[in-house]
């Protein structure tokens, strides 16, 4: 048996979205069923549907920032109840046994590989579907507890854009006395902003132009400065111990590492379809890092789900409905969005 549930999908990477219905599995003991208020738009999304990295598995239902409402539970579930909000990401599987899983590191599983929220195959078999539908199934190992205070649509992006900035974040020790950069204000660069203000780094802003200042300011940011004034790369060099780079296109990424103190990190998040052009000397020069981060596993999630529930951090979004997807992706490829879509999961029902 399978659930029949309505969802939007791509079928060919040159198509509109548009409605259709899949099939989830019937609950088991261990999975609860979420009913979907709300779904983020990420840029990952778009990436995925317009085979950016890689041949999709048609039909997508993209969607891995999922906030709502648990409906049913099943008989051996113990964190949640009926009625509790809950939340989905990146993933809804793993191994479980390998080191990075008892680790806590799903993410970077390296038994089965970690099970994406869509475009992959869950171990029922079924191809994963993700947030653009009204529904979802999903083991309590992979669901998240949503804090009360905490509205829900402006949590759905935290699933991807909050945990994919306070994990490295938290991994390379931003707080007092921390002086963090972040390239992009974006739905990445936003809650990067949000979180290092809120764990007490001293927080500059890297954007194009300043033409969203004022909001950096206004979301945390102490600084605010344009990469396309030359001027910046020379007031700034060697000023930052950590910078994360949000930007998912090709950057002079030496020009960003000269930004490094010594023995500090620049944290790649943004995944470029092409290649960067690099050379190694700003790193041999400076004793600096050039890293890379994904996500965080499933106790890092909920303790960054926590920490937003305890300072009153959500994301900035703009509702919209299943109907306006296609248009939503070409503002979010323009830059035109302050900072996050979120779909109404109200509005997939049949």
């Amino acid at each position: 048996m399978t659930l029949s549930v309505p969802a939007y999908a791509a079928f060919s990477p040159t198509e509109p979205l548009r409605p259709t219905v899949v099939e989830r599995r019937e609950p088991g003991p261990k999975d609860v069923v979420i009913d979907i208020v709300w779904a983020g738009i990420c840029h990952s999304d778009i990436h995925t549907v317009r085979d950016h990295w890689g041949p999709a598995s048609f039909p997508v239902v993209p969607g891995h920032e999922i906030a709502g409402i648990v409906t049913q539970v099943g008989s051996e579930v113990e964190k949640f109840k009926v009625g509790d909000h809950a939340g989905v990401g990146c993933m809804v599987g793993s191994c479980g046994e390998c080191p990075n899983c008892k680790a806590g590191d799903e993410q970077y599983c390296s038994g089965t590989g970690m099970i994406g929220t869509y475009n992959a195959v869950g171990k029922d078999g079924l191809p994963t579907y993700g947030g653009y539908s009204d529904l979802i199934v999903v083991d309590e190992s992979f669901a998240l507890k949503v804090p009360d205070n905490l509205p829900l649509d402006q949590v759905a992006p935290l699933l991807c854009a909050g945990i994919t900035t306070y994990s490295p974040l938290r991994h390379w020790n931003a707080g007092p006395g921390t002086r963090v950069a972040v390239v992009g204000l974006g739905g990445l660069g936003h809650m990067a902003v949000k979180l290092a203000d809120a764990m007490g780094a001293e927080v500059t802003v890297l954007s194009q132009s300043l033409r969203k200042k004022e909001d950096g300011l206004r979301l945390g940011a102490d600084h605010y400065f344009a990469t396309s004034d030359k001027n910046t790369f020379k007031e700034l060099k060697s000023s930052f111990d950590l910078i994360l780079n949000t930007v998912s296109e090709v950057t002079e990424i030496g020009a960003f590492l000269n930004l490094l103190d010594r023995d500090g990190t620049l944290v790649q998040l943004g995944l470029p379809e092409h290649p960067f052009p690099f050379s190694p000397a700003p790193l041999v020069f400076g004793r600096r890092r050039w890293a890379g981060s994904l996500i965080g596993g499933i106790a890092e999630t909920q303790e960054m789900l926590d920490f937003c529930g305890e300072k009153g951090i959500g994301s900035d979004v703009e509702r919209i409905e299943s109907g306006q997807i296609n248009e939503a992706y070409e503002r979010v490829l323009k830059s035109d969005v302050r900072y996050r879509f979120v779909i109404d999961g109200n509005t997939f029902k049949a």
